[in-house]
């Protein structure tokens, strides 16, 4: 399929795959929702298109999603530019190197991965610089917390007792917007106990930045226990794109 052929093809399996995949990852979405008696106040829903083609983010397209998640910095942007048409926004939801805060904020419109003095800072200078040279909007920025014994160890993100300063220093930063946190529940826990945590940490960070309510957890295995605590952005990939294509 080529990259600007119409996507509401009949004869497109892969469309009606993803069709069905996504009404089923949203119907997960709407029954927890529902059951943790958030009525009229779903997740928004990030779908992870990373090491997926730009083709099968077309389709996603064309069936109504409009927030793609992506965690390398070199094919987010070559799939932002590529589908610029679109009008997606993109989310950054990986490791970031400091280096690469200029790339980042010509098309991300969330960070979900500030981690870091340093990343705040480098994030900040690229985005002054971005707003200069196009008048872009601020940029979302959410801390990733660990949820792990050991900070920083495992899946990455910053202890819970530096996220006080690190959200100053978002907050304090223009072009920045300390959007709120983000989390990935440790690898074999329970992820009802772990989104608890960042729940208790969300809501001390709310006592000195009321406006930074985000709470970006849940993927495809532990969206229903991040729901329960009050997630505000899911991000899913594979329960919607299935398996990642085969590396060439």
């Amino acid at each position: 399929m080529s990259e600007h052929r119409d996507v509401t093809a009949a004869d497109d399996p892969r469309l009606l795959e993803l069709q069905g995949r996504l009404a089923a990852v949203r119907n997960r979405i709407s029954a927890a929702t529902e059951a943790a008696g958030r009525h009229g106040n779903p997740p928004e829903l990030i779908v992870v298109t990373k090491f997926h083609p730009t083709d099968d983010v077309r389709r996603l397209a064309a069936l109504g999603v409009t927030d793609m998640g992506e965690n390398r910095d070199q094919e987010a942007s070559d799939k932002a530019a590529r589908l610029s048409d679109l009008g997606l926004r993109w989310h950054f939801v990986g490791q970031l190197q400091s280096n690469k805060a200029k790339s980042v904020v010509r098309y991300a419109h969330a960070i979900h991965s500030v981690d870091r003095p340093q990343l705040a800072a480098a994030l900040a200078r690229s985005i002054a610089t971005e707003q200069d040279r196009t008048g872009r909007d601020p940029l979302e920025c959410f801390i990733q917390v660990s949820l792990d014994d050991d900070a920083g160890s495992h899946r990455g993100g910053a202890s819970r007792l530096d996220v006080p300063a690190l959200a100053d220093q978002l907050a304090g930063s223009p072009g920045l917007v300390l959007a709120g946190l983000m989390a990935v529940a440790p690898l074999g826990s329970d992820p009802d106990a772990a989104f608890g945590r960042l729940a208790e940490i969300s809501a001390q960070l709310l006592k000195d930045h009321p406006s930074a309510s985000g709470i970006s957890a849940g993927m495809s295995q532990d969206l229903e226990s991040a729901v329960r605590a009050g997630a505000t952005h899911l991000r899913i990939g594979s329960d919607i794109l299935g398996s990642r294509p085969a590396l060439r």
